[in-house]
């Protein structure tokens, strides 16, 4: 199949350019396709590249402090613009530490380049100092790997490598270039086009089964749409919108989906799953109709498959063929770019009748409207406030009330995750970033950073946990040097919370290293995060009375620059309402 890659600049394609080397050859084809910026660590096997680097007018080069922050940069940056990222390292330990960075984009479908240094060619198999099979080694975790053997090959890979992590379910790609071939010299030839025979990704549902849909839904008196990340990746979020006002269906998303529909929409039952809103767990699981609309029926979604909306018939589009029928055998599959399907399905349904002023609210719908109404009076997202210690959900409702929904959140993983999606409330996509599928600690900060560079117009903040913004610190001096303005706030319970939670539950509180305060003085905040703050001459405070808050947010929105707030909640606070592993909506934990 030949196509036109994406937002490329206009240079000259297809014709010679001057004598260049290797490393140069990989800058001017990343420019051709619009690079703006890249993470990247120089080590010996990747220095030409950085040598070349230093000469584009084009490209931003950012350091990053450790190569998996760099990986997750990237990562932030195509979450919060929906272009490709690119991150890049060294042979050896700095290109097996973006594996993290790579499988986290792997998972949540993510349009990432990971661009890695090798030994050279003569070197390859003989266990050369800081050689590593890259290629071999993220097979499981790439929608594509090259290794590239021919400096010549340099600018089609690079193209072929654009389109294939933007085309279709988005995902990585890695470049694996030995040393020798970025020092080489030729004069390159840049392809206009893309060829890759076999790789056709142009997939579009035909009329009948959309027809079938309608068809469905004006039979249903209990409908219920279920929306994931396929619905933000495909920009299908406004056609989304439109769906609904024509239908009037109830609309649960995952996490990877928060955003994709307006929460504050009266139609919105927030997100499913283990630590999901009651009401929307339930109406998903006792719908007669359930319309799977870019998702994937994962594990922490169903709780026990065979038991997931087992009442309903199961419609489920995605552009991925080996989702469909894989986790949850459905009625209706259907193979489609879901933004097309979507937009299609607005189409007919106005052709028959469906105002988007008035729906197609039904009055067998009402008594399905009273019974999700029911769930949200009685189930309602909550938690035991306090007079002075400040409970991690308030911090959150205060930052939603302070920014009106407007900022841009990251976060870590862990419990604070959990909250920042119950207690903030997302209108617009791309504006909650955090490391689904993978579930990787040390995320938030750095994606932050991605996140500022690719959208510098937004307030970028990362909610994090002690545990989870520990692991990758060391990107606060990125934010200093580069003067990127992405800000912190750390719910610091001294404790693996998410696993603390666990032990509670299931195993009687027994604390398995799970405390990561000082054993030897338990009263001690450790580590002191305002001291570590001022060691990389970024401003950080630290509150421990409720009455604090409000303020303490107000001057880390009103910061012109990068800023930290430590914030200290009790670890005995737990995440609910939630499902355990493997079981089903109706063992919901709420108290």
């Amino acid at each position: 199949m030949s196509s036109k890659s994406v937002a490329r600049k206009p240079a000259s394609p297809g014709s010679k350019a001057k004598l260049m080397n290797g490393a140069e050859i990989l800058v001017k084809s990343l420019e051709l396709e619009g690079a703006e910026v890249i993470f990247a660590y120089p080590g010996g096997a990747s220095m030409p590249i950085h040598q070349a680097l230093t000469q584009s007018k084009q490209i931003r080069t950012i350091l990053p402090r450790h190569e998996q922050g760099g990986a997750f940069a990237a990562g932030g940056y195509a979450r919060a613009t929906g272009k490709v990222g690119i991150c890049m390292a060294t042979s050896g330990p700095g290109a097996t530490n973006l594996v993290t960075g790579i499988a986290d984009a792997f998972m949540d479908s993510v349009p990432l380049i990971a661009i890695t240094g090798q030994v050279p060619q003569e070197m390859i198999g003989r266990g050369a100092f800081q050689e590593t099979d890259m290629f071999g080694m993220s097979l499981p975790i790439v929608k594509h790997s090259y290794l590239v053997w021919d400096i010549a090959d340099i600018p089609r890979v690079v193209k072929e490598a654009f389109h294939v992590a933007q085309s279709g379910r988005p995902g990585p790609v890695l470049i694996d270039i030995p040393k020798n071939i970025q020092n080489q010299r030729i004069e390159p030839v840049f392809p206009e086009t893309v060829t890759l025979r076999g790789y056709d990704v142009s997939q579009r549902a035909d009329d009948g089964p959309l027809r079938e849909i309608i068809r469905l839904i004006k039979q249903s008196r209990a409908p219920m749409l279920y929306c994931g990340g396929g619905i933000i990746t495909s920009d299908a979020s406004d056609a989304l919108l439109e769906f609904v006002e024509r239908t009037q269906i109830p609309v649960a998303t995952t996490l990877m989906g928060i955003g994709g529909f307006p929460e504050t929409h009266p139609l919105s039952l927030k997100w499913l799953g283990m630590h999901g809103s009651v009401y929307a767990n339930n109406a998903v699981n006792e719908s007669d109709l359930l319309l799977g609309f870019g998702v994937r029926f994962d594990d922490r979604v169903t709780g026990k498959v065979e038991k997931f909306a087992e009442h309903g018939t199961i419609v489920h589009i995605d552009i991925d063929d080996s989702e469909l029928n894989k986790n949850k055998v459905v009625a209706l599959p259907i193979l489609s770019d879901v933004k097309y399907a979507i937009t299609r399905l607005n189409e007919l349904l106005a052709a028959e009748g469906f105002d988007r002023v008035k729906g197609g609210a039904y009055d067998r719908f009402k008594p399905w409207y009273e019974k999700i109404a029911a769930w949200k009076k009685a189930h309602p997202f909550r938690y035991k406030d306090t007079d002075d210690a400040i409970q991690p959900q308030y911090v959150i409702e205060e930052l939603y009330r302070l920014t009106k929904g407007r900022a841009l959140i990251t976060t870590g993983v862990g419990q604070h995750q959990m909250w920042a999606g119950q207690f903030y409330q997302f209108d617009k996509p791309r504006t909650f970033l955090t490391s689904a599928g993978l579930g990787a600690m040390g995320f938030g900060y750095p994606a932050a950073l991605g996140a500022k560079v690719g959208r510098p117009d937004l307030e970028v903040i990362d909610i994090d946990g002690d545990g989870s913004f520990l692991m990758n610190i060391q990107e606060l001096a990125t934010a200093h040097i580069e003067k990127i303005a992405a800000k912190a706030i750390i719910l610091n319970n001294q404790h693996l919370g998410m696993v603390v939670q666990w032990e509670d539950r299931f195993y009687d509180s027994n604390r398995g290293h799970t405390f990561l305060g000082d054993p030897d003085d338990v009263s001690r905040i450790y580590p002191d995060y305002t001291a570590m703050c001022q060691g990389f001459g970024v401003p950080c405070e630290r509150i421990v009375h409720k009455a604090d808050v409000p303020a303490a947010l107000k001057r880390l929105l009103d910061a012109k620059g990068v800023y930290v707030l430590d914030i200290m909640t009790p670890y005995t606070e737990h995440v609910l309402p939630m499902i355990p592993a493997n079981m089903t909506y109706k063992d919901v934990i709420t108290e």
